[in-house]
């Protein structure tokens, strides 16, 4: 299911709610929620849509993410969103919190449409962020311990887990947890300077010296009120320390 993530792809950051947790008991899928985000930053496109599951939910789950049977009623089924679901997926590299979750009634919703919808991995290919906090961590941790260990958690308000707000929060996280050079090559040179392996190459002592350029007055007003926001939504700058 995990795949390499390659920075230079495009990424869709998604979520999902349910009305349960299996959707072999007939559970469907209420909310997508998608941000896209490209070379590691966020573009500003979305997608969304609550949906019809046709099925009665209980309290308990209305509980955890604020959707009522009453405020679904009138919305549209997915096989009426599927195409342009699809067609914001399509090609992307998709990032989940517990991918086998969400793809599970992804796949079962094309399924259910009987007009031949293709599956989650004939559309794109998939990177579970369980699996990679495993990696990071031991163990695999909740989206609610990677956001507030990477101290992002304050970024978007979660009262209720809405499918994008969630989408959103991961992708704060993602950015958190993909921050690391994936390779950092220092293989030692043969010492004559003339290093094409990839290892460090010595410069010559006689180079020009590189020019300072220094920040404006403004430019420094603009950043201070920049790290300013930043403590303001819970982050910790470095920067001015």
């Amino acid at each position: 299911m995990t795949n390499p993530i390659n920075q230079d792809e495009r990424l869709v950051i998604l979520d999902t709610e349910t009305t349960g947790i299996n959707p072999k008991e007939g559970h469907r899928i209420v909310e997508i929620g998608c941000v896209e985000m490209v070379n590691r930053q966020l573009t500003g496109r979305t997608y969304h849509a609550y949906i019809n599951p046709m099925f009665q939910m209980e309290q308990e789950v209305i509980d955890v993410h604020g959707l009522t049977n009453e405020f679904l009623a009138d919305k549209p089924l997915f096989n009426q969103v599927a195409d342009d679901f699809i067609e914001f997926i399509r090609g992307a590299e998709l990032v989940i919190h517990n991918a086998k979750f969400d793809v599970g009634f992804m796949d079962h919703e094309f399924e259910m449409a009987r007009r031949n919808l293709p599956l989650t991995n004939d559309i794109c290919t998939v990177t579970d962020t369980l699996d990679v906090s495993k990696g990071e961590f031991g163990s695999p941790k909740t989206l609610d311990f990677l956001a507030k260990h990477y101290r992002v958690d304050k970024l978007v308000d979660r009262t209720y887990h809405g499918a994008l707000i969630d989408a959103q929060l991961l992708a704060y996280v993602y950015i958190e947890m993909t921050r690391k050079q994936a390779t950092f090559n220092l293989n030692a040179d043969d010492g004559s300077g003339d290093n094409d392996g990839g290892g460090i190459k010595r410069l010559s002592s006689d180079r020009e010296v590189l020019k300072v350029i220094k920040a404006s007055a403004d430019e420094l007003v603009a950043h201070n009120n920049r790290l300013a926001i930043v403590e303001e939504k819970g982050g910790t700058p470095l920067w001015p320390k």
